[in-house]
């Protein structure tokens, strides 16, 4: 063991590649264009990349094993040998592929949000039974990887706790049984890697602990002393750092404090330094560099805070307050943004940078203690509260609607999009490069909305979508025609696999020029006679997905996109559009990770839905769309957002929501396709699920739906699943007509 700890450091770094290199040798090796060799290339050159990169920026403590092929979760479950048998396969990477994406016949682990950010990850199944050993093959190939470029590196993994209490129970387990009921079994693979990474010559380690800053059981604070007090004793290992982030320790931090780990790392970004105290002969590892958000630091602010916590704690090292892996790697390729907002704007790149100037400032300065309470400030603000008419009761409108729309029993609708074509990816990049012009791409558009308006009704469907091939993404769409956002070029971030966004940059106040979905929603409509859904995000949506500004409450940003959606739905309406899907795939996402906050937020992200979608008419269907998010943790939210129809995912989780949606007294539509997997449902699979939904959901309540948009997939892949769909549902409708 060394106590020694780099001056500088980051907690991890993006993964994909400046050009999303990753994203485009998974998908050649997924299509079966590319050998294992090539995809493996590319990802030691993507870490020798990144190695190489961070040392010149002159960075101290470099990272390994922040490289994925998918999820650093799945990868630990791999580490720990908690595969489920039904996934095993003689090539390992077949294996780690089949759990993230599924296999024939075969359907993936679940995936839901990491914490409260965008990044997705792939949710372990443990229980009584699972057999646990260890494979260290991954971290110690980086490692040495990056030995054989003249650096050391600090392996990071998802620490013991945090891995347990994200993971679910197997389906058979017993009731009562909970996944860290195994932590003993855990910790002892977990010490036997140490001991190998001490083997290898391994100075330090970081094991990630991000569950201990949300709220947790009395018994959860056991489990981390019983952890790191087992493995702190060990006398063959490396150091430890146990790196928190996204909030306060709270509880946690001085169960920490009192094992023998050598270092904490601690989110003074989003959280605070309270009970810095107890950590006086350790090292801190003090995250003042936000790993969150794309603006430059406050290096006055930062450096008072290290100078702070140094006076209180004693040795110091300087950090992002989490991951990069959550912002894009250069700023300085954006050269198309205004120079003035650019000179703002600190990406990843720039905040290592950062990070090594603070703590050459923080070395030339002597110790000497300066106040500091370590909270961040809310500045002065006026909010204009709006107010949202009440719409007609749920039965009014349902009878309405139903009036109006004369749908089938288990209509068959679809989330929004259609498969968005390389020849459209192609155009719209030429688009933007200035080779076509406009009308020319506008032509390629309509000739795409008429093949999906025909597709859909030669399957069968009942409420049609216009396919949205001119949107590439649902979020910066609707940035690059809204006032007080910017968007980027280069700017991608790892949403899951090989799933990346451009989040837009929110940087001014929100305003609508003009329509922005009419156009093409009014043309689709024009092609058929069943209805078509007018497609918008949601306000709560928008604002998470993007970079937002830190110079107002989110709440305010919040209601000034909650107008310009409110004006889209009153347009749509206009122009004859009777169904409106306003999605809120987010709603979860941004619920705060202490319980204590999680009711101001909720009540204020329900208004901001209700005020942009209550001017609708009791004869428009108002529809909603949750993914992916643990969605039957906010039930009461959902609930209170009063859409007529909401649908959510299903197929993934196997139903899991619908045994807590209880009676929702509204439609509902409960996802049977699940279109993160290549796998195509069949007919007899999908009117399984629906034939358990009605156990809960009445037949005239439910729809039939995917569990997502299907812009991911092909044309193949969409039309036979959708035909599987619809074959299922009216196999339905005839028993229950």
């Amino acid at each position: 063991m060394t106590s020694s700890f780099p001056a500088s450091t980051v907690l991890g770094y993006p993964r994909i590649g400046p050009d999303r290199e990753l994203k485009r040798a998974l998908e050649s090796y997924w299509e079966g264009r590319s050998s294992r060799a090539d995809l493996e290339e590319t990802a030691r050159r993507l870490r020798e990349d990144t190695w190489r990169r961070l040392a010149a920026l002159g960075l101290e403590g470099l990272p390994s094993n922040t490289f994925s092929y998918y999820d650093q979760v799945l990868d630990t479950a791999v580490l720990l040998g908690a595969v489920p048998g039904r996934y095993r396969h003689d090539d390992d990477l077949a294996t780690y592929f089949a759990m993230a994406r599924g296999a024939e016949g075969i359907a993936p682990l679940r995936m839901t949000k990491w914490f409260d950010t965008n990044y997705h990850y792939i949710v372990p199944e443990i229980g009584p039974d699972t057999v646990f050993s260890l494979d260290a093959a991954k971290p110690l190939a980086e490692v040495r990887e990056a030995r054989a470029l003249g650096l050391e590196t600090r392996p990071v993994l998802v620490g013991p706790v945090t891995f347990l209490l994200l993971s679910q129970a197997t389906p058979d387990s017993p009731d009562g049984f909970a996944p860290l009921d195994r932590l003993d079994d855990v910790v002892e693979v977990y010490a036997r890697l140490l001991a190998e990474l001490a083997a290898e010559g391994v100075g330090w380690v970081q094991l990630d602990e991000p569950a201990l800053v949300a709220d947790r059981t009395a018994a959860d604070p056991a489990a981390v002393e019983a952890a790191y007090g087992r493995l702190g004793r060990l006398e063959n290992r490396p150091s430890l750092l146990v790196a928190s982030y996204f909030g306060d320790l709270g509880d946690a931090l001085p169960v920490l404090a009192g094992t023998p780990v050598e270092a904490v790392g601690l989110d003074l970004v989003r959280g605070t330094a309270h009970g810095v105290d107890a950590l006086a002969g350790k090292t801190v590892v003090a995250g003042v560099v936000s790993g969150r958000d794309v603006w430059r630091a406050d290096r006055d602010r930062a450096l008072a805070t290290l100078r702070a916590v140094r006076e209180r704690a004693g040795r110091v090292v300087v950090s992002t307050s989490c991951s990069l892996l959550h912002v894009p790697y250069d700023v300085e390729r954006e050269t198309g943004l205004d120079p003035a907002l650019r000179r703002r704007l600190a990406f990843a790149e720039q905040k290592v940078a950062e990070v090594v100037e603070l703590a050459a400032l923080l070395a030339a300065t002597p110790g000497r203690h300066l106040p500091e309470h370590f909270a961040a400030q809310e500045r002065p603000h006026t909010s204009r509260v709006r107010t949202a008419e009440g719409r007609a009761p749920y039965a009014v409108r349902a009878a309405a609607q139903a009036e109006h729309l004369k749908l089938p029993l288990l209509p068959v609708t679809t989330i929004g999009s259609f498969p968005q074509t390389g020849e459209l990816r192609r155009a719209r990049a030429a688009l933007a490069a200035g080779e076509i012009g406009e009308a020319a791409y506008e032509s390629m558009v309509r000739a795409e909305i008429e093949q999906v308006i025909a597709l859909q009704e030669r399957l069968g469907l009942d409420v049609l979508v216009h396919g949205e091939p001119e949107r590439n993404d649902m979020v910066q769409y609707f940035a690059e025609h809204l006032d007080g956002f910017a968007v980027t070029r280069h700017g991608w971030v790892q949403s899951y696999g090989s799933r990346c966004t451009r989040p837009p940059i929110l940087h001014g106040d929100v305003r609508r020029p003009e329509p922005i979905t009419v156009r093409w929603a009014r043309y689709a409509q024009s092609l058929t006679s069943k209805p078509v859904k007018g497609m918008l995000t949601g306000p709560v949506t928008i604002v998470a997905w993007s970079f937002v500004r830190d110079d107002l409450p989110l709440r305010e940003v919040v209601f000034q996109v909650a107008d310009a959606v409110r004006e889209e739905v009153g347009d749509l309406e206009e122009a004859g559009i009777r169904v409106i899907q306003v999605d809120e795939p987010a709603l979860r996402e941004l619920v705060p990770l202490r319980r204590a906050e999680q009711a101001a937020y909720l009540e204020w992200a329900v208004a901001a839905y209700r005020w942009a979608t209550s001017g609708a008419s009791e004869n428009t269907q108002i529809h909603t769309h949750l993914c992916y998010s643990d969605a039957d943790e906010i039930l009461a939210a959902i609930d209170a957002l009063d859409a007529d129809v909401t649908s959510i995912e299903s197929a993934r989780s196997r139903g899991r929501l619908l045994g807590a949606v209880g009676a929702f007294p509204r439609g509902l539509g409960p996802g049977v396709y699940d279109i993160h997997s290549p796998r195509v449902p069949g007919a007899d699979e999908v009117e399984r699920l629906l034939t358990e939904a009605l156990r809960t959901v009445p037949t005239e309540r439910l729809w039939v739906n995917p569990d997502c948009g299907l812009k991911t997939r092909s044309y193949e892949q969409v039309e036979a699943a959708l035909a599987n769909v619809v074959e299922a549902a009216a196999r339905l409708r005839e028993r229950y007509a």
